[in-house]
């Protein structure tokens, strides 16, 4: 989505006689023109967005099941009557399909659906807070790098990239050893691991905007570089972040869970997707449906959320 750039009307003989409140004068007129003209066109660039991805079946199919699941975690105590934590011992490892609980029960008699649907707040909240916290940071960080340069915006970016050379399950590993088991460390950890990469991101799209004209025309009017980055570089590395950042969700679903496999995530007898994973591989050889009910619920979401993605990044493409 590119700047327009809407000339500066500044005082007759600008020059060295300018003086600083004139220029600031000036200034504000050019951004409340830039404004305007901002919202017309990105208010134009999401509605174009939005019917190129209804044409694509495949996204809309994709969101649908992620708006499914969300809808169905959400809606869990009016859609099954049994709590995730209580189980009945008589009733232990009952097959799919089994009187009063459809997908079976699991090691200790409790009702497979009932967790898997309160499992799914746990398992979406540890993909979606931990892309959203990376997202806002890694911005933050590499639209700072790309402005800067210089020394700090090398310091920053080395800095990235030595967190980016480890890999993304090892790094989180790594992290949440440190801080112990528990959602909101496993939060914290996932977090961590998304914002080397979401920061380079955001400094390469920074570094393509800031050669633009427009640019350079905003500091020759007297802006701040603060302002500078609010108004004209930001809203033009949007794009390129949320697209990348909406792929993250399901990979950060996929490390949540192999943490809480690990004994790294939320606690027993919590409904984790992961640690229901873990808790149910010893009942393999007895249930085998039963036992693989979550590891399809991970492999699905994580699933939907990238040809989501793709179907977004298609459609934001204003060219196609």
């Amino acid at each position: 989505m590119s700047q327009a750039v809407i000339p500066v009307l500044l005082p007759q003989g600008f020059g060295s006689e300018v003086s600083s409140a004139e220029r600031q004068a000036a200034a504000e007129q050019r951004d409340a023109w830039n404004a305007v003209d901002q919202s017309v066109e990105t208010q134009s660039f999401w509605v174009g967005t939005g019917k190129r991805f209804l044409r694509n079946k495949t996204g809309v199919v994709a969101a649908a099941i992620v708006l499914l699941l969300a809808a169905a975690s959400v809606l869990a105590p009016v859609l099954t009557p049994y709590d995730p934590l209580l189980g009945e011992p008589t009733d232990r490892l009952q097959n799919l399909g089994s009187s009063g609980h459809l997908l079976g029960t699991d090691e200790q008699g409790r009702d497979m659906l009932a967790r898997v649907l309160y499992g799914g707040r746990l398992s979406l909240a540890a993909g979606f807070i931990p892309t959203v916290g990376a997202a806002i940071i890694g911005t933050v960080i590499g639209v700072t790098s790309g402005m800067l340069r210089g020394v700090v915006g090398t310091v920053l970016m080395r800095f990235m990239d030595m967190l980016y050379a480890f890999p993304a399950i090892l790094l989180a590993i790594a992290v949440g050893s440190s801080l112990g088991p528990g959602l909101s460390n496993t939060i914290i950890a996932v977090t961590i691991v998304f914002i080397p990469p979401v920061a380079r991101v955001a400094e390469q799209a920074t570094r393509r905007v800031v050669v633009q004209e427009f640019i350079e025309a905003a500091h020759l009017s007297g802006a701040s570089r603060w302002r500078i980055a609010r108004t004209q570089i930001l809203p033009n590395v949007l794009n390129d972040i949320i697209v990348y950042a909406s792929g993250l969700v399901g990979v950060a679903m996929i490390i949540a869970a192999s943490l809480s496999f690990l004994g790294l995530g939320s606690p027993p007898p919590a409904p984790e997707w992961g640690y229901m994973l873990n808790s149910l591989r010893g009942s393999l050889n007895t249930t085998p449906l039963v036992t693989i009910v979550p590891g399809f619920f991970i492999f699905l979401t994580s699933v939907a959320f990238n040809m989501a993605s793709d179907a977004l990044r298609e459609a934001m493409d204003s060219r196609l």
